[in-house]
């Protein structure tokens, strides 16, 4: 038997090397998109076109590999959600050869001139994953989706404006690679009322100037809303139940110490109106996101501030309430620090997933002479399949509350 070969056609005729050219004249049957074999109408090889029926095509390849020199044409790069994966896993790698080019994301993120070493790639091409991209936006400041007329970009704007997604910008590229390639970002409004041509894809950036109905700040507001580095925020639900278990009141101080993204301050500013929070956090990168969270919001009585806990406390007023988000292996020492300024019948408020920290935390706030209380919170999001919902569970987080008892 002869082995496969699979070919990368990159974007255009131009991607094709020599070597590529020549193994393309010399074969006896061409397998691959209509799109695809079109470009080789003079060849003199048999040609099969790869439709909706994929085992069929791998049968048909597997039978012509007896005797016959078998080229399977695959679009940008064969082993980057192409069909190289499912003719490798077919007929074995032993019996494949793979020449790779360039990828469809290689070449979108070209055309915006834009780094590509940061983006989340997922495939609604052929595949119901919606669920995949929700989270993957939760998580995520920059995706590039496979789309397919099903799945194409109007509908996928529509189903993002739908799940509250605002603060997304669409780039559509169409025909990418051919003479009637079109390039254009738009808002995720404008892109839902659209017809775009196929085949396309989709690059979605988080953009810092969301929709004006983003602006209408809640309690547990959508993840999404918020700029954040890959998921190290406070989600929603969890938000919400930390803040009812800090008892903020209009004139408070709060402290928010490891504030990562700030959302846990936004949203504390929905009832501390006359008084202050202070959002703590060392990295610089999510300081930034706290900035942007912050003009986004328009919350004037939050001041950022970049320190390394425990330290940078001792300048800032005392205050009413405290919550950690963050401290990892410091926690002791950053809850024995922020407990030294904290007022009488003060409320701190811990928040953790992981377990020797609930007891470090419980422990450090009662020689402190605090009372405790610890709950854990396990939430469950629905995610939709192809004809139903399902269930997904998120990491448990404990949330210990110290209550300072009165002098």
């Amino acid at each position: 038997m002869k082995p496969v070969t699979i070919i990368g056609m990159g974007m255009t005729l131009e991607d094709l090397t020599a070597k590529h050219l020549e193994i393309i004249d010399k074969a006896d049957t061409l397998v691959g998109g209509k799109r695809l074999l079109d470009l080789f109408k003079e060849s003199r090889a048999r040609q099969k076109v790869i439709g909706k029926d994929v085992d069929g095509v791998i049968r048909f390849v597997k039978n012509e590999r007896k005797k016959k020199r078998v080229v399977v044409l695959a679009s940008g790069d064969p082993m980057f959600y192409g069909i190289g994966r499912r003719m490798l896993d077919a007929i074995g790698a032993k019996n494949t050869l793979i020449y790779p080019n360039i990828s469809s994301i290689a070449a979108a993120f070209a055309r915006i001139k834009e780094p590509w070493d940061d983006v989340f790639v997922i495939s609604l091409h052929g595949r119901e994953n919606e669920s995949g991209l929700f989270k993957a936006l939760e998580e995520n400041d920059k995706i590039a989706v496979f789309t397919d007329p099903k799945n194409n970009p109007a509908r996928l704007a529509a189903r993002l404006l739908e799940n509250q997604f605002f603060n997304y910008q669409i780039c559509v590229l169409e025909a990418l690679g051919s003479k009637s390639e079109k390039v254009n970002w738009y808002t995720l409004a404008e892109a839902a009322k659209k017809t775009f041509a196929d085949p396309n894809m989709v690059v979605l950036k988080r953009s810092p100037n969301p929709a004006e109905d983003q602006k209408r700040l809640f309690l547990g507001a959508p993840d999404s809303w918020y700029d954040h580095h890959r998921g190290l925020i406070t989600k929603s639900e969890i938000r919400a139940i930390t803040l009812s278990k800090l008892h903020l009141a209009a004139d408070h101080i709060l402290w928010d110490l490891g504030a990562g993204s700030g959302s846990v301050s936004m949203e504390a500013s929905l009832i501390i109106k006359n008084g202050k929070i202070f959002a703590v956090e060392k990295n610089s990168d999510r300081v930034e996101h706290i900035k942007n969270n912050k003009k986004r919001f328009g919350i004037g009585n939050l001041k950022v501030i970049q320190a390394e806990l425990p330290q940078g406390l001792a300048k800032l007023p005392h205050p009413d309430r405290i919550f950690i988000g963050g401290g990892g292996r410091q926690l002791k020492s950053i809850i024995t620090a922020a407990t030294q300024y904290l007022k009488p019948k003060g409320v701190m408020v811990i928040n953790t997933v992981l377990i020797p920290n609930v007891e470090a935390a419980r422990e450090t706030l009662e020689k402190q002479d605090f009372s405790t209380e610890i709950i854990q919170v396990q939430i469950n999001r629905s995610r939709q399949m192809p004809w139903a919902a399902r269930m997904e569970a998120m990491n448990p987080v404990w949330i210990i509350t110290g209550m300072r008892k009165a002098e």
